[in-house]
């Protein structure tokens, strides 16, 4: 189902972000919606506020959209700080495995891998401020839930953080058709910062200067690349497989 930017639309994903605990401003709801009633004591349950609205009040806020009587105005993301996140590291724990998104424009393939980053134990995302696809509600609703539980860093340049990672200790490995090395062949059990790079353009010029490795993944069919959130999703599970020992 289509959605607006800032609203999640319809009966389930507005159910499920209310199950899950999503940060929502306001529910508004249309009083001839099938679903108004079992949605309104959701709201009350979680203590979150909802109006009534006409339906042509509905349409209004979000144009061309589906939305079955049902709308839920998700708040800002709570983003923290390259260095909260760093102090957020405690010895004696897991070695840090973070992931990078090197200005993802599409909030599917951003909520796709952070639904993969906190299945496999990612302690971490790390943004850029401009041009890239923030936490926004249809990154909310790709993620299935995993955004409200995963720390999400903004930085405004992201070669820079990765040079101050590289201070702290971090291996940067890099995603990239051209790489070096086959993925399965280096080594991910070191305090890790894994970067990849927009759905068109892959990683940047400045970005892979401050990557110690760029590896790839064969193709054996007639495409090009994979698409990013799977490219990320076979890179992070191998990250976890090989400190798991599996």
């Amino acid at each position: 189902m289509k959605e607006n930017q800032d609203y999640l639309c319809g009966r389930k994903p507005v159910e499920e972000a209310l199950k899950g605990d999503v940060p929502l401003k306001k529910v508004y709801l249309s009083r001839k919606s099938p679903f108004s009633e079992r949605i309104a004591a959701l709201c009350r349950a979680k203590k979150v506020s909802f109006i009534y609205l006409e339906k042509r009040e509905l349409d209004r806020l979000a144009p061309g959209v589906n939305h079955q009587g049902l709308l839920a105005a998700v708040a800002p993301f709570p983003y923290i700080s390259l260095d909260e996140a760093l102090d957020r590291i405690k010895q004696g724990e897991e070695e840090p495995l973070w992931l990078v998104l090197d200005h993802l424009q599409d909030p599917h393939n951003v909520g796709a891998l952070l639904r993969t980053a906190e299945a496999v134990g990612v302690q971490c995302v790390v943004i850029p401020r401009h041009r890239a696809a923030g936490i926004t509600a249809g990154v909310y609703k790709a993620s299935a839930g995993a955004a409200v539980r995963m720390p999400v860093a903004l930085t405004t340049n992201i070669a820079q953080s990765l040079e101050l990672l590289k201070e702290r200790s971090f291996w940067v490995i890099g995603a990239d058709m051209e790489g070096e090395l086959v993925y399965t062949r280096a080594d991910y059990r070191s305090p890790l910062a894994l970067v990849v790079g927009a759905e068109n353009k892959g990683l940047s010029r400045l970005v892979k200067d401050k990557c110690d490795i760029l590896v790839k993944i064969p193709m054996g069919g007639k495409a090009e690349s994979l698409n990013v959130s799977v490219a990320g999703a076979i890179l992070l599970y191998e990250a976890r497989r090989q400190r798991e020992n599996w």
